[in-house]
C-alpha cells in the first residue's frame, strides 16, 4: 500500500514522522528539568513572620496573644522559620527577602480557629504556618519554626461608664477646663480601672484655647493595644498664659519611630533634611533650653506600609516637646509640623547583622 503512494507524499508522511519525534524528545527533555527542579528540594532557613489578631466580628472578645513574661499582645513574632522546595522556588524567596519584599505576615482569625470561648487556647504554630495562602504562593512548605504553640487569651468584654481622661501626644496628663461629655460607655474587661483616653496634639491644644476640639476617645486594653469609643467628646482647654517668647530652633534633629517589622532592614533616607534643622517654637527660657538639649526635637512615625512604596513618601513630623513643660504649657510649637520627604531603603541581610569592630 505504502509502495503505490505517490513520491511527494511519502516524503511528507517520514517529514511528519520526524517532527513527531522531535516533538517528543523537545517534551521529555521539559519534563526531565521539571521533574529534576522537584526532586532537589532546598531549605531556606533563619525566616521570620508576624502574626497578628484579626480584628474580631463580636466587639465583646478581646483576643490576644499571651507571652512568657505573661503580657498579652496582639501581635507576636515567629522566628527561625524554615521552608522547603524547589530550587527555583527558594530562589525566588531569598530575592524577595534580600529586597524586603518577602511578607509572611499574618493574621490569627479568632472564629475561623474556633477561638471564641473565654480562657486559655492553644495555637498550633506550625500547622497554621502550613495552611497559610502565603506560603502556598511560594510554592514551598514550612518544615519547622519557633516557637511551635502559641497561647491564645479570650477576654471577654462588659460595657462600663468610663471617665475621660486628656493626654499629650508624650502620654502626659493634660488638665482641661471643660470635656463634654465628661464620661462615655466602652467596653472593657470586668476586672481592672480604665479610663477613656483623649489624646491632644499641640495644634488641639492651642485651639482648644480658643474654642472646644472634637476628639474620639479611645480604650487602652493592653500596651499598644487601643479601641475607639463609639461617643465623641468636645475639649475645652484654659487660656495660655502670655509668658511664652517665640525662639528659633537652628539645630533640630530628626528621630524615627518604627515597628519590629522594619527594625534593622530599612534605612529611612530623608530627601530635604535642610527643611528639618530649623523650626520656630514658643516657650520660657528653660522649657527652651530642655528642648533644645534632647537627642531629637522632632519625630517621625514609619508605618509597616510604607515599605511597599514606589515613590518618595510625605508625613509631617511630631513637635518632640519635653514632657513636663507641655503640661504646665510653658512650650508649644509657633508654625505647622515640617513635611518631611522621605523614603524607605532596603538594608543588605549581611549589612543588617554586621557589628562594628
Amino acid at each position: 500500500m505504502w509502495v503505490c503512494l505517490p513520491r511527494f507524499v511519502r516524503k511528507m508522511a517520514v517529514k511528519k514522522i520526524k517532527l513527531s519525534k522531535i516533538a517528543i524528545a523537545v517534551f521529555l527533555t521539559i519534563l526531565i528539568w521539571v521533574w529534576a527542579d522537584l526532586a532537589q528540594d532546598e531549605r531556606l532557613r533563619d525566616i521570620s513572620a508576624a502574626i497578628s489578631v484579626a480584628k474580631s466580628t463580636d466587639p465583646t472578645l478581646w483576643v490576644t496573644f499571651k507571652t512568657d513574661s505573661s503580657v498579652f499582645r496582639s501581635s507576636v513574632s515567629i522566628s527561625s522559620i524554615e521552608l522547603k522546595g524547589p530550587a527555583s522556588r527558594i530562589a525566588d524567596a531569598k530575592r524577595m527577602r534580600d529586597l524586603g519584599s518577602l511578607d509572611l505576615g499574618l493574621f490569627l482569625a479568632p472564629e475561623t480557629e474556633g477561638m471564641t470561648r473565654p480562657g486559655e487556647h492553644v495555637l498550633d504554630v506550625l500547622s497554621f504556618l502550613k495552611q497559610s495562602d502565603k506560603v502556598r504562593k511560594l510554592g514551598l512548605t514550612v518544615e519547622s519554626c519557633q516557637p511551635r504553640t502559641l497561647v491564645v487569651q479570650v477576654v471577654s468584654l462588659l460595657e462600663k461608664s468610663l471617665a475621660v481622661e486628656c493626654i499629650d501626644e508624650a502620654g502626659g496628663p493634660l488638665k482641661p477646663a471643660s470635656v463634654e461629655p465628661p464620661k462615655v460607655n466602652a467596653l472593657v474587661p470586668s476586672d481592672g480601672t480604665f479610663t477613656a483616653k483623649v489624646q491632644l496634639t499641640a495644634g488641639d491644644i492651642e485651639q482648644a484655647r480658643i474654642s472646644p476640639v472634637k476628639k474620639t476617645p479611645y480604650i487602652e486594653l493592653g500596651p499598644g493595644q487601643t479601641r475607639p469609643v463609639a461617643t465623641a467628646v468636645r475639649v475645652k482647654m484654659p487660656p495660655a498664659k502670655d509668658t511664652l517668647t517665640e525662639h528659633t530652633i537652628t539645630t533640630a534633629t530628626l528621630g524615627f519611630c518604627l515597628s519590629e517589622v522594619l527594625q534593622g532592614k530599612f534605612k529611612v533616607e530623608v530627601l530635604n533634611p535642610a527643611d528639618m534643622a530649623t523650626v520656630l517654637i514658643r516657650a520660657t527660657p528653660a522649657a527652651r533650653q530642655a528642648y533644645e538639649k534632647q537627642p531629637f526635637q522632632m519625630m517621625l512615625h514609619i508605618m509597616d506600609d510604607d515599605r511597599k512604596a514606589t515613590a518618595e513618601l510625605r508625613r509631617p513630623a511630631i513637635f518632640y516637646f519635653p514632657e513636663e513643660f507641655v503640661r504646665r504649657d510653658e512650650i508649644a510649637p509657633a508654625q505647622q509640623p515640617p513635611q518631611v520627604r522621605f523614603r524607605l531603603v532596603p538594608v543588605a541581610a549581611g549589612a543588617a547583622q554586621a557589628t562594628p569592630p
